[in-house]
């Protein structure tokens, strides 16, 4: 029991070390060499822990989504009536994304496999763990969903993947939040670079979730 203790401690040292280094200097940035140093440990014990990279990867995106989980509900109890409540969720959802870039690209480095091959990579024990996380803040999308559709302001045939759908639409508007620049065509031709206010993305991705909630059938 003391050897299981202590191996679950260590594991969950590894995933702060892990998480406090994505903050730091981002995911790109963030190599197994200086986790093992951070924890005072060899790499070579990081990968007892774990099955590999994107094993730990996935495991430490959980963190983030359990903190998520916890805003978003915030975020509802903190409105009334469905529209309200969805466009106080999908504003929290962003504010998180803004406020934790890495959690942005942590989460799309593992959208970016596919399903079959991350199965592959990371075991059946963290691939449940990372779904419950997951579940967490599309739980609380889903249940706005499900309250707009019972009460007749929103029109939306599955909320599962209306949810899911929301989050990773989410994750590829937050890379606006650290690049703040968009392109347009100036002149035929002629490409032009536009400061980006991200208040202003967010009002148009607010807008956006509600006219998908109120019009999906």
């Amino acid at each position: 029991m003391a050897g299981q203790n202590r191996r679950a401690e260590r594991t969950q040292e590894i995933l702060a070390a892990t998480r406090a280094l994505f903050d730091e200097r981002g995911v790109r940035d963030a190599q197994i060499e200086d986790i093992a140093r951070a924890v005072g440990i060899n790499r070579a014990i990081i990968y007892r822990h774990f099955s590999g990279k994107e094993e730990l990867f996935a495991l430490t995106l959980v963190s983030y989504l359990d903190e998520l989980a916890e805003q978003l509900r915030a975020a509802d109890a903190s409105a009334e009536g469905a529209p309200e409540r969805l466009v106080a969720i999908t504003r929290s959802f962003l504010e998180f994304g803004e406020q934790y870039p890495a959690f942005v690209d942590c989460a799309q480095s593992l959208l970016r496999r596919r399903g079959d091959e991350l199965m592959d990579e990371v075991s059946d024990k963290a691939m449940f763990r990372l779904g419950q996380a997951m579940n967490g803040p599309l739980g609380v999308v889903v249940a706005v969903l499900n309250d707009g559709n019972a009460s007749g302001v929103f029109k939306v045939e599955d909320p599962p993947l209306m949810a899911n759908i929301f989050y990773t639409q989410a994750l590829g508007v937050l890379n606006l939040a650290t690049l703040r620049l968009a392109v347009r065509e100036q002149n035929p031709g002629l490409p032009a670079v536009d400061d980006v206010p991200f208040d202003r993305v967010k009002e148009i991705v607010v807008s956006s979730a509600l006219h998908m909630a109120r019009s999906t059938s």
